[in-house]
């Protein structure tokens, strides 16, 4: 992989360009027994980044183990190229996952993005696996509104070509905005996703990875890669 750190706008946008040519969307039928979910937290104005992945079952959502990366970053924070700066903190933390899940959702957007390469997307054609960008806010493309209550969902395009869905995952709180990263297809991702939907607006492996980072970040779990206490999960 490229040194982001010493890349240009430019350049950067060129890489999205040529990534974007290996981009797969595709029927996912496989049987998925784990899925994570990828989340970056940073101190404002530091160049310090904190990542996790957290790895749970499927379909029940119970944490299994979750993996923490503290690294530095000098590639700017701009919109359309946040990959540049959080995807080689992630890719740190996925490689000391010792058994790898079977999908991975990011938060953020996957194709979703002027060049089909937001950070689900980049991240999943550089490690070559199936990704779901799980967005909390829109970037790309246009939808419909939807209706109030939980589940509803309304497609999002850019012209006539279907990118993913915005989803309401509560009754009346704002949606999510689901779309492929990479080896799936746009309807697997948002059947996918709502299984992953409990009882908060974030699903699961995204809401999961946030509070793990997050709780690195302020120092109350340690770096590395840890097994969860599924005894305990169980019973919360």
């Amino acid at each position: 992989m490229l040194n982001y750190n010493a890349i240009s706008i430019a350049e950067a946008t060129a890489v999205q360009n040529e990534l974007s040519q290996k981009l797969i969307l595709q029927t996912y039928d496989k049987n998925i027994t784990t899925i994570a979910g990828g989340d970056i937290s940073h101190n404002k104005d530091s160049d310090t980044v904190y990542a996790g992945i957290v790895i749970l079952s499927y379909p029940q959502m119970v944490l299994q183990s979750y993996s923490l990366i503290e690294t530095k970053t000098k590639f700017p924070y701009v919109p359309q190229y946040l990959g540049f700066r959080e995807v080689p903190a992630l890719m740190e933390a996925w490689e000391q996952i010792p058994v790898k899940p079977d999908m991975l959702v990011l938060d953020g957007q996957g194709i979703t993005h002027p060049r089909r390469m937001g950070i689900a997307s980049h991240f999943g054609v550089l490690q070559d696996i199936q990704t779901i960008g799980c967005a909390k806010s829109m970037l790309y493309g246009r939808y419909d509104p939807l209706a109030d209550d939980k589940f509803s969902t309304s497609p999002i395009y850019n012209g006539s070509e279907l990118l993913g869905y915005a989803l309401r995952t509560k009754t009346n709180v704002k949606p999510v905005y689901i779309a492929p990263g990479h080896k799936v297809s746009v309807e697997d991702s948002l059947r996918i996703m709502k299984q992953c939907t409990i009882k908060h607006r974030i699903p699961e492996p995204t809401r999961l990875a946030h509070e793990k980072v997050n709780l690195f970040r302020v120092g109350k779990l340690r770096a590395g890669y840890h097994l969860a206490d599924i005894q305990t999960n169980l019973f919360m």
